[in-house]
């Protein structure tokens, strides 16, 4: 059975984002997905619970010791081609133009599942006081008010990729374009958001996507008018130093709202 990704289930517990139809059916029969969640849910409702406090104590400095021997030790796993992530002084050998691909480091041993659990949670904890400092320095017990969603778009599969390919689109009012997209094809590149203009194909690009299924938040110009460049699009583009839409086009919607 395959599992949700570890960064989706994040965005559930944070409540970024709702369970589409075939989540909600996956964590109804899959206890470890649904366990994982839970825990998950459960330290962010810590994180928020520490928005009254108004004084937090310094975290022990074991802890701090051992998130930085755990970055460390990540720094000196290869990753998936091979070799270990560049580092600080290391000679970048990537052209510039394209976005490098992303991989991550896989180690050599099985971890047993508490220390993974554990990473996790602390992960969540951190986010949860980083939270909680930029309420408080912000005045106020109240918690921050999430962001106005503008518009939005149902991402619906285009052309001749797969119809099981899907996502959703939503302009959030801090200028950003929230997505989710699910069981995009695999691809030899990556893939690339658009805004076009549907009267005169005129186009920009957003941002990239590092994988077929997740989330993502991409910037959007502030001078941008989403009354013109109302389309949504996901296309596959090549490795091949052109920044012109390839033409191969995956999920396309419209805004609305």
């Amino acid at each position: 059975m395959q599992h949700l990704d570890h960064d989706r289930l994040v965005f559930l517990a944070l409540g970024e984002s709702e369970a589409a139809d075939g989540e909600s059916t996956h964590l109804d029969t899959c206890a470890h997905c649904r366990g994982e969640l839970e825990t998950l849910q459960h330290v962010a409702g810590l994180g928020a619970g520490t928005q009254g406090l108004n004084d937090l104590p310094d975290p022990p400095e074991h802890l701090w010791q051992g998130i930085v021997a755990e970055i460390r030790a990540a720094e000196e796993l290869p990753t998936l081609n091979g070799h270990r992530p560049p580092r600080d002084g290391d000679a970048v050998g990537e052209p510039a133009g394209r976005p490098a691909v992303a991989t991550r480091p896989r180690r050599g041993r099985r971890w047993r599942r508490w220390a993974s659990t554990a990473v996790t949670a602390t992960a969540a904890a951190i986010i949860g006081v980083v939270g909680t400092a930029v309420v408080l320095g912000a005045g106020g017990d109240e918690p921050a008010p999430q962001p106005t969603v503008l518009a939005s778009a149902p991402l619906a599969a285009f052309g001749s990729t797969p119809k099981d390919a899907s996502g959703d689109a939503r302009v959030l009012g801090d200028n950003q374009l929230h997505l989710h997209v699910a069981n995009l094809p695999s691809v030899p590149g990556y893939y690339e958001v658009w805004l076009i203009d549907p009267k005169t194909m005129e186009m920009f690009s957003v941002g990239t996507l590092s994988k077929g299924s997740g989330d993502a938040l991409l910037p959007i110009p502030r001078n941008v008018d989403l009354s013109t460049f109302s389309v949504v699009d996901v296309s596959a583009e090549q490795y091949d130093n052109k920044p012109a839409h390839s033409g191969d086009s995956l999920l396309r919607g419209t805004l609305t709202g």
